[in-house]
């Protein structure tokens, strides 16, 4: 991948770069697999009456049991963070119902992130053209594919940054390390420097 550049000012601002076949495979491939995850989450979504009558849609009540998905969607509020709250409620209750409110929303809006990418991706690769906004949309869902990866590889502070060519995991954390870079470059850019 090319370096993120700014071309114009103002409202025609653009951010522009130019992929290789194979990142544009890649990104494809990521984005999809991801979608098909959130897709799912959103279709099991209960059903209740009080959101039929309504048409306030709910969601779950309960975190994904997949590890993946679980970090594209964790508990608003862990025990943790706040000493004085009373655990049990936070773990139970509380989560549930901010949950069940607020899932839908943001499986939609990671979805949507996702589909700008999607659809502003240059089939077979080439040079590519965003606006603002679409750059951002880039940037919340190659943040959603780190994550993802990140938690299928059980990335943490003790892992090194390059494993043996050998190693099974050792070509996805060097994807997870290009889309960290494609991340890190993409906000250098939107910021103008």
């Amino acid at each position: 991948m090319h370096n993120w550049r700014r071309r114009g000012r103002g409202g025609g601002l653009r951010i522009t770069t130019r992929l290789d076949a194979h990142e544009a495979e890649l990104i494809e491939s990521l984005i999809d697999s991801m979608l098909e995850l959130l897709d799912e989450r959103s279709a099991t979504a209960p059903a209740d009456e009080l959101s039929q009558l309504t048409g306030i849609e709910m969601g779950h009540s309960a975190p994904p049991d997949d590890l993946t998905l679980a970090r594209l969607l964790p508990d608003f509020h862990r025990p943790d963070q706040d000493r004085e709250l009373i655990a049990d409620a936070v773990n139970g209750d509380l989560n549930a119902a901010l949950r069940s409110v607020h899932e839908p929303a943001i499986l939609a809006a990671k979805s949507d992130a996702a589909r700008v990418v999607l659809s502003t991706l240059p089939p077979g690769g080439g040079d590519m053209t965003l606006t603002p906004a679409q750059a951002e949309q880039w940037l919340t869902a190659i943040n959603d594919v780190r994550l993802a990866l990140g938690a299928m590889l059980g990335i943490d502070e003790s892992t090194p940054d390059r494993l043996p060519p050998d190693h099974p995991q050792a070509a996805h954390l060097d994807v997870y390390h290009w889309l960290t870079v494609v991340q890190e470059l993409l906000v250098v850019a939107l910021m103008g420097k």
